[in-house]
């Protein structure tokens, strides 16, 4: 487990590191964006990396790592909006950002810890393959709450949806590491 950890670290690590320039260039103008176009860009950077997988020629020169670095951090964009509400305007800076991308990353992990211990780390074991398909299914499931008004009957709602895929993210960038 401390294997993964560190791993796991090593990933969020990276992951923030971008979240951190692209906040420099462009600052919080991602607080405008409804809960349906987050989902909808963690879409297509699911979709381009399962095109990726079936192919191999490829016209944009980013790879799978770059769009699961993406699903991590519109995740967490997501769950930011979640918690705060979207806003009308760029409203939180830099400092604000890294420490709510940290807490929603460590409460993320602890997540992932509790569920690597009772699942045994059953994830070493899947495909990058498998992660993207999970990952798509999820989507689906957000886009059918969000459908829904957020309104479910029995299911986790959202936010668990969006935790899940930041772990799968993470597991399959671990895969692609080795």
């Amino acid at each position: 487990m401390q294997n993964t950890i560190k791993q796991y670290d090593t990933v969020i690590k990276t992951c923030r590191g971008l979240f951190h320039k692209k906040m420099k260039d462009y600052g919080s103008a991602w607080r405008i964006l409804r809960l349906s176009s987050l989902t909808d860009q963690i879409f297509i950077k699911a979709q381009r990396i399962r095109e990726l997988q079936k192919n191999n020629v490829r016209k944009i020169d980013e790879g799978q790592s770059d769009e699961f670095i993406g699903i991590v951090n519109y995740s967490i964009m997501a769950l930011i909006q979640l918690d705060k509400g979207v806003s009308e305007e760029p409203d939180i800076d830099l400092a604000e950002s890294l420490v709510l991308y940290d807490e929603i990353s460590e409460n993320t992990k602890n997540l992932m810890l509790n569920k690597n211990h009772d699942y045994g780390e059953a994830w070493r074991e899947m495909r990058v393959s498998s992660l993207i398909d999970l990952i798509m299914q999820k989507l689906l499931r957000i886009k059918k709450i969000e459908d829904n008004a957020g309104k479910t009957l029995v299911s986790e709602g959202i936010d668990a949806n969006y935790r899940d895929m930041i772990n799968y993210a993470v597991f399959a960038l671990i895969h692609l590491d080795k």
